[in-house]
């Protein structure tokens, strides 16, 4: 019988303060931090979900919504919101506060997709990740929209192959020596 696990068994949330040393040149979060935010609490995430060793192997569709500002905290919320034999996709909510008035808002969402891998963890090879299935209204719809968004991942998956496999692995100034 196939493994099943709810997705708040998944759950993690992370709460950090955005401190000046987190800025960007413009007074923000840097982007580039709060992508370190998302990769950590989404692979705590998927280690939840199948208590094995996962790589990360996409990060879809990160919409900054609104801007995360200094001194406001910044809540990473994750959960396993779709699996397929060896990966499991995980929906990133990250909500902002400004921790002086209590507002709290939607600052952006994302997806990653995690691949589970025979590792120190777990050494076998034939294994299938467990199904997942929501508890709530909200993890319910973001549930549902799964099978969709893993049909247009592995489109974009090809069309990205066939792009990469054009792409030059030469030196800029060797490439220009070649064509003068």
């Amino acid at each position: 019988m196939e493994e099943t696990k709810y997705c708040k068994e998944s759950m993690v949330i992370q709460t950090h303060r955005i401190f000046p040393f987190d800025l960007n040149p413009f007074g923000f979060l840097f982007g580039g931090k709060l992508m370190t935010m998302i990769d950590d609490a989404a692979s705590i995430s998927v280690t939840r979900h199948c208590r094995r060793g996962a790589v990360t192997a996409s990060l879809d569709s990160l919409n900054f919504l609104k801007p995360l500002h200094e001194n406001h905290s910044v809540c990473v919320e994750s959960y396993v919101s779709g699996t397929h034999h060896k990966s499991m996709e995980v929906f990133v909510k990250i909500i902002g506060e400004n921790l002086t008035t209590g507002e709290r808002y939607l600052a952006a969402t994302c997806f990653t997709t995690f691949v589970a891998v025979p590792s120190h963890m777990n050494e076998e090879v034939e294994f299938t990740v467990p199904k997942v299935l929501p508890s709530s209204t909200e993890e319910a719809m973001v549930c549902s929209g799964y099978e969709k968004r893993r049909t247009q991942r592995l489109h974009e998956r090809d069309e990205y192959k066939e792009f990469a496999k054009r792409l030059s692995l030469e030196l800029p100034w060797n490439e220009s020596e070649k064509e003068s």
